[in-house]
């Protein structure tokens, strides 16, 4: 995907889900972007892996910039499946935190590390961006 030092760069992704009633569920979420696809760590009790086990449609955007020439943006739709395998999880879930914690050590990655059981794929069907 082009932009992808944009994506690597920035820190929050804003995922949309669907719940079973067909309205949008939104949350910011950390990631880590990777082989044209999107991993964000979670946990199968959370409302946006509960609704992609019934609906593996979703929306994306990450974004900044509030004032020209810094306004830049992508967003898309895509395909979200979760990942169950305990080793694999924990590989992409300490990759992800690597990108916001200095040491894994720390007590708060520590904690979202032990909460963490699925990683979230999404693969991108249709991206849309923008830079103004």
């Amino acid at each position: 995907m082009k932009n992808e030092k944009f994506l690597k760069s920035q820190k929050i992704l804003r995922l949309a889900t669907i719940d079973s009633s067909g309205s949008p569920h939104i949350v910011p979420v950390w990631y880590m972007y990777e082989n044209d696809k999107f991993y964000v760590g979670t946990n199968t009790k959370t409302r946006k892996a509960r609704n992609i086990k019934k609906n593996a449609k979703v929306a994306f955007c990450v974004d900044m910039g509030v004032r020209s020439p810094d306004i830049v943006g992508i967003m898309g739709t895509g395909r979200a499946k979760l990942i169950l395998k305990k080793d694999v999880v924990e590989l992409i879930s300490k990759k992800i935190l690597a990108r916001y914690f200095k040491s894994l050590k720390n007590k708060s990655a520590q904690q979202l590390l032990d909460q963490t059981d699925c990683i979230i794929q999404i693969t991108p069907r249709k991206v849309t961006d923008w830079k103004y």
